[in-house]
């Protein structure tokens, strides 16, 4: 009797295990710099990934009849470490944009123009690399250092 609730105990716990590992592979995100992306192989460009990069301003390109955006991100370090010996977020994008020698890609985002989609924002793209070499994003995140340079407020500081 006894031995019987632990083989079905046993059963139970491999089937949790197997759902798990299963159902990880597949929705697995990965979060890689622009560089690091570009350095996978080809079968797994075709996965959802997580990208971020800093904005090229003159690369947006609103078309509201879709709608739909078009805008270039350049590579920008994905250790916080570098970012802050760097100066800071907005020192880094900053001089990402400016660095013609950056990693760059194209993306494609269907939705309406963010207010934040600008020039040396952090954009964070979710989606996927298309067979045309353009970055389809499925969600568009976005960071503006400078809206966000301020102190902290009075009620934090103790």
């Amino acid at each position: 009797m006894k031995r019987s609730y632990v083989m079905a105990g046993v059963l139970i716990a491999v089937a949790v295990l197997y759902l798990l590992v299963s159902s990880t592979g597949t929705t697995a995100n990965f979060f890689l710099t622009i560089e690091e992306f570009r350095a996978l192989d080809e079968d797994l460009r075709g996965r959802n990934v997580t990208l971020s990069g800093a904005v090229i301003g003159e690369s947006i390109h609103y078309d509201a009849s879709i709608p739909e955006v078009t805008f270039t991100i350049v590579q920008i370090p994905g250790d916080r470490k570098e970012i802050n010996v760097a100066g800071g977020l907005a020192a880094v994008l900053a001089m990402a944009v400016n660095n013609p020698d950056a990693a760059q890609m194209d993306v494609v985002y269907r939705g309406v123009r963010p207010d934040l989609l600008q020039h040396e924002a952090q954009a964070i793209v979710r989606g996927s690399l298309q067979p045309n070499g353009v970055f389809h994003a499925d969600d568009l995140l976005l960071k503006c250092p400078s809206r966000y340079a301020e102190d902290l407020p009075a009620q934090i500081e103790d």
